[in-house]
């Protein structure tokens, strides 16, 4: 009896190996298929860009797309944001994937035919406008996602949330959007999300690659506002002063210790930036104030608030010493949380991302301190962010145009493993998680 329940298990399991392997060729097939078309989405947007809350041409061809394709869509999002839900053909879990469709303020010189030459005004300046982070990319790999998805709508268990959300790079003063706005207008619930993935393409990592990371993937941000006041005074009299230049002086050094002294940095990495400080206006005046802002960069949750009550101790108590007073602002405008790649879910899904890529072209990557508004989902729900290699293979990292800069650039040959990445692991979590 035992021999005949072995041999009933190994059947169901080539069976079930037979299924997966032959849905997983059939994904391939019509990633492959749409390779051309992602390629001249790609670059209609890349040529076209917008900037975050102005997403409007883009939204626009997007939701007309996905509305072809049969899809239930909403618009208006979070200002700009598009929503479209594929309900598959059989009961099981809720599948978020998510894109981001804005631009940054930075002039494009890369020599390619379909350079942006858009200008637009920029916190009261005129800038160029320039995909310089991949988000057409990430845009146009999901529009496939779509298109391979619903084409398997009769088999598919569960459902699938497609998010093209604006505003991830930040908006001007005062203007509210990105992840955190979606996440408050409901988008993780109506159905509500089980998992949530997303991918980022990056310029130093080989096309034809993958790389993860369980837990903390990327860092919260916290920008700091720091204002210290002293007294004003003749800039010969020094000695009738309380100089706030100076204790800013002494802030800033100190601040530098919180990491080199206060930090475990044998389990994690943080950052303690101070990026812009002002007072004064003339050598001879000793001002009243000093503004300084900064950021805070952490990748776990008790590092950030040590970090921050450390920030406060050592301004407020450096700025009483030298007899000033000092006000701490923490976050300042807005904060990110850490992007955190569930650790269950991460090894749950990675055999099927190196089903996918080739388990040689699947590697685990070091945590960044760079953010992402990602992090918003992943508070709702279990959720993976990966990376996809956009540099030409052969290329040297060291050289490849960093991220936001003009010189930015990124090999079409990876978009359809992000295709093939995506849909994967909505396919085979939802295998795993069917009702």
């Amino acid at each position: 009896m035992k021999k005949l329940y072995l041999f009933l298990f190994l059947v169901s399991s080539i069976s079930a190996f037979a299924q997966t392997k032959s849905v997983k060729e059939d994904v391939s097939k019509k990633a492959y298929a749409l390779q051309d078309q992602i390629i001249a989405w790609r670059r209609d947007f890349h040529e076209h860009p917008e900037l975050g809350n102005h997403e409007v041409r883009t939204s626009g061809i997007i939701a007309k797309y996905l509305q072809s394709l049969g899809l239930e869509v909403k618009t208006g999002v979070a200002t700009t944001g598009v929503v479209a839900i594929l309900r598959g053909g059989k009961p099981g879990p809720v599948v978020a994937l998510r894109a981001d469709m804005d631009a940054l303020p930075v002039t494009e010189r890369t020599p390619v035919p379909f350079a942006s030459k858009v200008k637009t005004i920029y916190n009261g300046q005129e800038v160029g406008v320039m995909h310089a982070c991949g988000h057409d990319s990430h845009m146009s790999i999901l529009m496939g996602v779509a298109d391979v998805l619903t084409s398997m709508k009769k088999d598919l268990h569960g459902t699938v949330k497609f998010i093209f959300q604006p505003a991830e790079e930040g908006l001007p003063a005062g203007e509210k959007g990105g992840a955190e706005e979606m996440v408050k207008e409901g988008v993780m619930e109506n159905p509500h999300v089980d998992a949530v993935f997303g991918l980022h393409i990056q310029s130093y990592q080989p096309a034809g690659t993958i790389t993860y990371r369980p837990g903390g993937d990327m860092a919260a941000v916290n920008p700091m506002k720091i204002v210290v006041t002293g007294k004003q005074a003749h800039g010969a009299y020094p000695w009738s002063s309380v100089d706030p230049i100076v204790t800013s002086a002494q802030i800033i050094n100190a601040l530098q210790t919180i990491v080199s002294r206060n930090l475990q940095i044998t389990r994690n990495g943080a950052v303690v930036t101070i990026g812009a400080i002002n007072g004064g206006n003339r050598s001879n005046i000793i001002p009243e104030t000093v503004t300084m802002l900064g950021t805070i960069r952490t990748l776990n949750d008790d590092d950030e608030k040590m970090i921050i009550e450390r920030v406060k101790t050592i301004v407020t108590k450096t700025a009483e010493a030298a007899g000033a007073t000092a006000e701490v602002t923490i976050p300042f405008e807005h904060h990110y949380p850490i992007t955190y790649n569930n650790p269950a879910l991460v090894a749950q899904m990675l055999p099927a991302l190196q089903a996918t890529a080739g388990k040689e072209n699947v590697s685990l990557r070091n945590a960044e301190t760079g953010a992402e508004d990602f992090s918003f989902y992943e508070q709702k729900a279990p959720g993976i962010f990966i990376h996809l290699g956009g540099m030409p293979k052969g290329g040297d990292p060291a050289k490849a145009p960093a991220h936001h800069t003009p010189d930015f650039f990124i090999d079409e040959s990876g978009f359809t493993l992000g295709v093939k990445a995506l849909c994967n692991l909505t396919i085979d979590y939802m295998a795993a998680h069917s009702k």
